[in-house]
């Protein structure tokens, strides 16, 4: 059947097979796949079409006519129109499962060598899946006279105030709601993207979860800041927990939440977080994951799979503040690592000379560039850990691996699909030991992978 003779707005029934990339449900009408975001698996329910493409539907759930066993309330009250969250309705051992499975689903899709005997273990998930982002990134807005922060609805510029989100660090809860309270007190500007008015844009707060510093970052349409002085006193009094506190100024019309101009306003200009022992600074706009419990456990999994021997050279590509290589570095002979933030490469420099480590090597550069440089003067890598951000690895870089490939091989991926896709090629020279799935964000689509490559 064509969807053609689908109309928008008819209500049909059916039953949903399984979860999609951001934990949809999908199932078949007339053979005809259809996309029904609230739905599970097992489940019959009926829904009303509200987009008919030349390929598939997509609906929404009217009812479920027959729940499945792993549905249950979502405990978070804005869990249906904030959008952060996908899969709260979702009991947790199944969005384990669901996470496996994801990337089961994508190794079919593009068919690696050999994929249909990869070993994919169970993936690894939390004690406790709540309360686990270290970093809060709220927008603000004025309703009716009232400053609230929160964040927008999927698609939409629809804010959706959020007082207690269920997935936040208690810390970072606490320092947000008491600074929209200091915001109101003050009657601060807050811009307005319409009149293109107004100076305070969005409240970020990070905590380090293991050494307990807070820094708060006021984004801000210009570098003009009023009640300055009398906001900073009130901070150091309320929340004595607050080490740093910084103003970024955003002022392009751009959905990046951060400006290039950073300036200091009071404390320390960075934070200080620990991970396996090594202490980590971290200013304003350095990348950090989101989840530090789940990280260690993400980089224990891959230094396992590493199994780096005391004479082996390994490469950190996409490096960053320096995170797995310093992890790695004791056991090490040699550590390079690249990334194409300068400011990252200071801070893993500032990183490793605090642990006392002189056999680590950081470079400015993209892995693309660096790595083929490197192979042709001469260092030949025994191991190499890539951790690209979600498009996967770059062509270049793919080609400089499969041209001379390492003894052994991490690949840490957030994107199943991109994961599976470079498989295909990377399977060619590597053998695939085995594939670790670790839920670094419960409640959410969003799924980490850990591979075990070493060389045919």
């Amino acid at each position: 059947m064509t969807t053609q003779s689908v109309k928008q707005g008819q209500k049909i029934s059916l039953k949903i097979k399984r979860l999609g990339i951001n934990g949809e449900g999908i199932g078949y009408y007339k053979k005809t796949i259809v996309f029904i975001p609230g739905a599970l698996p097992k489940e019959e329910v009926s829904a009303e079409i509200t987009k008919v493409s030349p390929r598939f539907l997509e609906g929404q759930l009217l009812k479920i006519i027959k729940p499945a066993a792993e549905r249950v309330i979502p405990p978070c009250p804005v869990y249906e129109t904030c959008g952060g969250c996908q899969l709260q309705h979702l009991a947790y051992p199944s969005q384990l499962e669901y996470k496996r499975d994801l990337l089961k689903q994508a190794l079919t899709k593009f068919k690696p060598q050999n994929y249909e005997h990869y070993q994919l273990r169970k993936t690894i998930g939390m004690e406790n899946p709540w309360n686990y982002r270290n970093k809060a990134q709220f927008q603000l807005r004025k309703i009716d006279g009232e400053i609230e922060a929160g964040l927008y609805q999927a698609d939409s510029h629809h804010l959706v105030p959020i007082v207690d989100c269920l997935v936040q660090q208690p810390a970072t809860t606490k320092v947000m709601n008491a600074l929209v309270e200091l915001l109101n007190k003050y009657q601060l500007p807050i811009y307005n993207e319409r009149k293109n008015s107004g100076i305070f844009r969005t409240l970020m707060v990070r905590v380090g979860v293991q050494t307990g510093e807070v820094q708060v970052v006021f984004i801000t349409q210009s570098q003009k800041f009023p009640q300055k002085m009398a906001l900073i006193s009130e901070i150091n009094q309320l929340l004595p927990e607050v080490v740093s506190i910084m103003q970024n100024v955003q002022n392009k019309r751009t959905s990046l939440v951060m400006g290039d101009q950073t300036i200091h306003l009071w404390g320390k200009e960075s934070i200080e977080e620990r991970i396996n022992e090594v202490t980590f600074d971290l200013s304003p706009r350095a990348f950090f994951q989101l989840n530090p419990e789940q990280t260690a456990v993400l980089y224990n999994e891959g230094l396992k799979a590493l199994a780096l021997q005391p004479n082996e050279t390994v490469v950190d590509a996409y490096c960053g503040v320096g995170t797995i290589g310093l992890s790695v570095a004791k056991q090490a002979k040699e550590v390079r690592g690249m990334d194409i933030i300068p400011q990252a490469i200071e801070d893993a420099k500032l990183n490793a000379e605090r642990l006392g480590v002189t056999n680590t090597h950081y470079e400015v550069g993209s892995a693309e560039e660096l790595l083929p440089k490197w192979l042709q003067n001469g260092f030949k890598p025994d191991a190499l850990i890539v951790d690209p951000p979600r498009t996967g690895l770059d062509q270049k870089l793919l080609k400089a691996i499969l041209k001379q490939p390492p003894k052994k091989m991490v690949y840490i991926s957030c994107n199943v699909s991109t994961l599976a896709k470079d498989l295909v090629d990377l399977a060619k020279v590597f053998q695939v030991e085995y594939l670790q799935s670790v839920d670094m964000f419960p409640q959410t689509a969003r799924c980490e992978v850990v591979v075990k490559l070493t060389r045919k």
